[in-house]
């Protein structure tokens, strides 16, 4: 059985994550800063709980002990300080802690991007895929664009905009083109990137059938909406 550890489990992806996994037969261990929010959770008396945080490297190499394939769901959202540093510094961190405690594998969520200049938090995003690649452990980086799936921040975005508001000043990124992919293929490709062969320290782009832009996803979700 692949033992596998989760961090972010309270995330959007990750809060989904750990019962895709376990229904597919992994055991897994979750990491979190609050136990008590891990417990509130349904499928809470299913996992092994470590208390910590993966910015300590005793609490992560704690929590890596004995684990095949750990999953990186941590970002700095708030933008608050050098966010780009502290994602920075938990990444080397986290990436020794694998390292020492002899995982096989990390799988990291990132953000799919284009050629060229980034935005701040796109940027650190590559950055931090960069550094889990180069820290010893075999690395998937599995890059994703606008993640849709009820309660994702992306999708509520994208109805709050469509329905609360009768009309816009719209801005440039309206036009922007995206490639939008499901929650459930999300997990999916999550889950069999635990299963890939040891030599295989890259990324990989997912995204659904679709490339729409930000002004096209609103008109669709308005007639599908009614």
């Amino acid at each position: 059985m692949t033992r596998v550890l989760v961090t972010g489990a309270t995330g959007y992806v990750g809060a989904r994550l750990v019962p895709h996994l376990l229904d597919h037969g992994m055991a897994v261990r979750v990491l979190t800063r609050r136990a008590e929010s891990v417990r509130a959770r349904a499928w809470a008396d299913r996992v092994e709980i470590v208390e910590g945080d993966a910015a300590n490297a005793s609490s992560a190499r704690e929590a890596l002990e004995g684990i095949d394939v750990a999953y990186y769901l941590l970002h700095s959202m708030d933008g608050q300080g050098d966010f780009a540093e502290r994602d920075r510094a938990l990444a080397q961190t986290f990436g020794r802690a694998a390292y020492d405690s002899g995982v096989g594998r990390i799988v990291y969520l990132s953000g799919l991007h284009p050629d060229g200049e980034l935005s701040d938090h796109l940027a650190s995003r590559v950055e931090v895929g960069n550094l889990l690649m180069a820290s010893g452990v075999p690395t998937a980086v599995v890059q994703a664009a606008v993640i849709l799936g009820a309660g994702s921040a992306s999708f509520e975005m994208l109805r709050h905009l469509t329905v609360r508001l009768p009309a816009m000043i719209t801005p440039k990124w309206l036009d922007n083109r995206i490639q939008p992919v499901a929650i459930a293929d999300v997990l999916d490709h999550l889950r069999i990137a635990a299963d890939l062969p040891p030599q295989e320290n890259r990324t990989y782009d997912i995204g659904g059938p679709d490339v729409l832009t930000y002004r096209e996803m609103i008109q669709r979700y308005a007639a599908l909406a009614g």
